[in-house]
């Protein structure tokens, strides 16, 4: 699971491939990227990007650090070829992150489209749920 970008001598950087913590590490940063973005719209699906996204962002930042402990023992080709893995990881995890943005701004937007239509076809009803939530939120406030 470990990359391993050019180094002087036999150490490895200790990168990780740009997958999403598989075992057989041949994913890749982009596709990776691409399928936290798909189409599932629960909130479990949206939950389940956001973990994954933790944890690609956990990974780039120890790749990052990685990186910074053995810049000093990198060539400039090297170097760049590290930054250039790092830069498209991290392109793709925006794109994901965009994607479930997406997701989030549908998600809300429907519950208060549902929210809005039930208090206008419950008009008393909506007012009783929300005195009762009034009155419950107080007496534990109380406390």
């Amino acid at each position: 699971m470990e990359t391993n970008y050019p180094t002087t001598g036999s150490e490895s950087t200790g990168l990780h491939k740009g997958g999403t913590g598989s075992s057989s590490g041949s994913s890749s940063g982009s596709a990776a990227g691409s399928s936290m973005a798909g189409s599932g719209t629960t909130a479990g699906g949206i939950g389940n990007k956001a973990n994954r996204m933790r944890d690609e962002l956990s990974m780039l930042k120890s790749d990052l650090d990685a990186l910074m402990s053995h810049a000093s023992t990198l060539n400039e080709n090297e170097l760049q070829e590290a930054r250039d893995r790092i830069l498209a990881r991290f392109s793709s995890m925006r794109y994901a992150a965009r994607g479930i943005a997406e997701q989030a701004t549908k998600q809300f937007s429907q519950g208060r489209d549902m929210t809005v239509d039930y208090v206008k076809d419950k008009p008393l009803q909506s007012l009783a749920i929300a005195a009762g939530v009034g009155l419950l939120l107080g007496a534990i406030m109380r406390r």
